[in-house]
């Protein structure tokens, strides 16, 4: 099938995109949402832009091709995780009232169909909603301004000593829950880029990383996200903002146009990029669907 775009497009309330997630505005095309109707089709391959592709060699979650409907007004494209027990996702771009009954619907039809262990309807609300649900997509655009030279204990991990570096492990144990565990294994097989790390008292106190920058689908260099916290003894000294700034600087630097974030509203983090000045693209929202297993 092919997406009608003169359909698609005015419900598409947030760039998002199933199975790839947030794009910048100027990517957000047609043939996005048909590039994953052709990934669909082979053997868990990756879209080249796809940001995930950095962590695995064949992708978990996959569009329902058959399964989409696709009409004036409407259009519900359903995809399923392999992760864990399965999880079925409708993604619901729509303005008809009984839109989330046919979404959720289709959601428990189709978790029963492949014995998913859990099913979601997403829906979504654009940036002009002040008081948005779930999480919120923002732009840190590189172009825009001169991102500030940080302050503080904040610099890339090989560059503290060997004493410093060893107390990496028992940070990211602490932070095992944020990521951070999962992302020292691959720190020290050398497969990810540099994490910037802040120091307090000969410690590992916080990290933002790993730093890389990707093409996008036309392109563009995107600083692709991170894995980003403080310890908890740590919190309110303000070395959240510094890393932060230190990220975005490294950006900058390194020639990235912007990157995407998504944070959850009303949340530390997002409470942070607000004040930063990122720019609001719309929010992501899902509830759970219950459905006889």
């Amino acid at each position: 099938m092919r997406f009608r775009w003169d359909w698609l497009r005015p419900v598409v309330l947030a760039p998002y995109v199933p199975t790839i997630g947030p794009v910048h505005p100027s990517v957000l095309t047609e043939d996005l949402f048909s590039d994953t109707l052709a990934a669909a089709a082979t053997d868990r391959r990756f879209l080249r832009y796809d940001k995930d592709i950095r962590w695995s060699d064949a992708k978990d979650e996959t569009v329902l091709v058959d399964n989409i409907v696709h009409r004036p007004g409407e259009t519900l494209i359903p995809t399923l995780s392999q992760r864990g027990a399965g999880m079925v996702k409708v993604h619901l771009y729509g303005i008809e009232p009984e839109s989330v009954a046919t979404a959720t619907e289709l959601a428990q039809k189709l978790a029963a169909a492949h014995d998913a262990g859990k099913a979601r309807v997403v829906r979504f609300l654009g940036p002009e909603v002040p008081d948005g649900q779930g999480t919120r997509i923002q732009l840190q655009d590189f172009t825009a301004s001169v991102c500030p030279t940080p302050n503080g204990p904040v610099r890339s991990f090989q560059e503290w000593p060997a004493d410093v570096r060893d107390t990496f492990a028992d940070f990211a144990e602490v932070m095992a829950a944020d990521g951070f565990a999962f992302l020292y294994r691959q720190m020290q097989a050398d497969a990810v880029g540099p994490v910037l790390t802040a120091v307090v008292n000969g410690r590992v106190a916080g990290a933002i990383g790993p730093m890389e920058i990707r093409p996008d689908a036309i392109g563009q260099a995107q600083l692709m996200p991170q894995y980003f916290g403080v310890l908890p003894d740590h919190r309110g000294q303000g070395l959240g903002r510094q890393l932060w700034r230190a990220a975005m600087r490294w950006g900058q630097s390194n020639g990235a146009a912007y990157q995407l974030l998504q944070t959850e509203v009303g949340g530390v983090s997002d409470r942070l990029c607000r004040s930063e000045g990122l720019i609001s693209l719309g929010f992501t929202y899902w509830k759970a669907i219950a459905y006889p297993q």
